[in-house]
């Protein structure tokens, strides 16, 4: 009994936040069946309904956690946990609520599809109750797992200072979870004492035959390491294990796509970009009336930009901005609160709508629906000179959505762009491009996505349209 009591308290704070996992999903569970279970009576008692529809909320919870992600606590800040986890519910939900209704299509229930009836109130009920659960329970969840886990007492070990100074900058914003106590150059002495007395090493940037010798003595000192990524780091992150008699290596296989995913994923591209330029064509054209009211300008703005191997072609997109400005301003980026923008505009870069034209680039197939960005062409000239590997982007057709376009932001450096991109196109798949189709939604929820470049115009890679 002593020893289950000193293996229950070794594991306390585990066993505590899956209680407090467990419970948000119950609560979840609860929210959605006991209102949906009004009107429907074969969600309250053992019926083949029950039984389907029960299976369908657990197994679309379970793919929507691998889409939006879990609820990790302590690894993520409240608001970016609660929009993933909302996201992820409300999918489950309309899911299941349309196998309920098409379950409900009988000669006890009803004798058409009904969408739109007395049970779809209840299931925004169910969806007002789950989202205060949600908030309640990572708000819980995070007050919870910081009490009972310490900020890390981190070291920062560098090989730029100055780029050191923005991660510490980026760092500031996690200081629930690392406490950076020292931040050193590569070239300390006294790095091995420094890396004993400290929880986390970040190696930012350093040399490749320092990482190897860092890496090697926090493995031996039992550290974590937090690894700034570079090209080799993610050129390597899709290598498998391979075995030549009983020789071990590592296999880094070049990246193309295969013709059934180059099928797919064109197949894909042309359904649904045509599929939301019919569903949507109302709003682009009361979009296309609101900007020409404003200032009586042109409604779309077209640029060249580089795809694919380096083909040029003109994006399309909303006009944000004053026109007069546009032609002499096209080339420097938007800035914080910049007055060139139009009121119209403001509201199209902060929902995404300037957005929707391109749609038409990807039903002509200069553009993808997933992919990296489309870039100017005097920012690409720009980006080669300064990172040779910039050229690897090329490998893939730009697209409208990306993991850069979604982890990053308007004024990402271009090297941390570089690296979200070259993960996207080193990891591809089908499965990734649902992914971040879907994760692409969660871009809604942060407010600072469309963050603009300070004044002193420090950087200069995007367009201002």
């Amino acid at each position: 009994m002593s020893q289950l009591l000193r293996r229950v308290n070794r594991h306390r704070a585990s066993i505590i936040m899956f209680v407090i996992m467990m419970g948000l999903y119950l609560c979840l569970f609860a929210c959605f069946f006991l209102p949906m279970g009004r009107n429907n009576f074969a969600l309250r008692h053992a019926s083949r309904t029950l039984g389907t529809t029960l299976l369908t909320w657990v197994v679309m919870t379970f793919v929507m956690q691998r889409i939006y992600g879990r609820f990790d606590v302590g690894r993520r800040k409240n608001k970016p946990i609660i929009s993933s986890v909302l996201l992820s519910t409300v999918m489950t939900d309309l899911i299941t609520y349309l196998q309920l209704q098409i379950m409900n299509v009988n000669e006890n229930n009803n004798a058409t599809l009904i969408l739109f009836g007395r049970d779809f109130k209840w299931l925004l009920v169910c969806m007002v109750l789950q989202l205060i659960g949600i908030i309640l329970f990572t708000h819980l969840g995070n007050t919870v797992y910081f009490r009972l886990h310490p900020p890390q007492d981190t070291l920062v070990i560098y090989g730029d200072l100055q780029d050191a100074r923005e991660t510490l900058s980026k760092l500031s914003r996690y200081a629930l979870q690392w406490r950076v106590t020292d931040c050193v150059s590569q070239d300390e002495p006294d790095l091995i004492e420094r890396i004993r007395a400290n929880q986390v090493i970040l190696l930012d940037k350093v040399t490749a035959e320092n990482q190897r010798a860092l890496m090697i003595h926090c493995y031996n000192l039992q550290k974590d390491v937090i690894l700034r990524s570079q090209l080799e780091d993610v050129l390597l992150s899709n290598a498998g294990e391979l075995t030549v008699v009983d020789r071990p290596f590592l296999s880094m296989e070049y990246r193309k796509m295969t013709l059934t995913q180059r099928i797919i994923k064109r197949l894909s591209d042309i359904g649904v970009s045509a599929l939301v330029l019919v569903v949507l064509s109302p709003l682009l054209a009361l979009i296309g009336l609101a900007i020409r009211l404003e200032d009586g300008g042109k409604v779309l703005f077209r640029q060249e930009r580089m795809s694919v191997n380096g083909r040029i072609f003109r994006i399309c997109k909303f006009r944000t901005m004053k026109e007069k400005d546009s032609a002499k301003t096209h080339q420097v980026s938007a800035g914080v609160d910049d007055d060139r923008i139009t009121r119209v505009g403001r509201f199209l870069r902060r929902s995404r709508l300037d957005e929707l034209p391109q749609m038409w680039n990807i039903l002509m197939g200069d553009m993808t629906l997933v992919g990296p960005r489309p870039e100017m062409l005097d920012n690409i000239r720009k980006y080669k000179e300064q990172l040779p590997d910039f050229v690897y982007r090329e490998k893939m057709k730009a697209g409208l959505t990306g993991l850069a376009q979604i982890e990053g932001k308007y004024n990402t450096t271009p090297e941390d762009k570089l690296m979200l991109d070259l993960m996207y196109i080193e990891n591809f798949s089908i499965w990734l491009d649902i992914k971040l189709l879907f994760r692409t939604l969660t871009v809604f929820f942060r407010s600072d996505s469309t963050e603009g470049f300070q004044a002193d115009g420090a950087s200069k890679e995007e367009n201002p349209q």
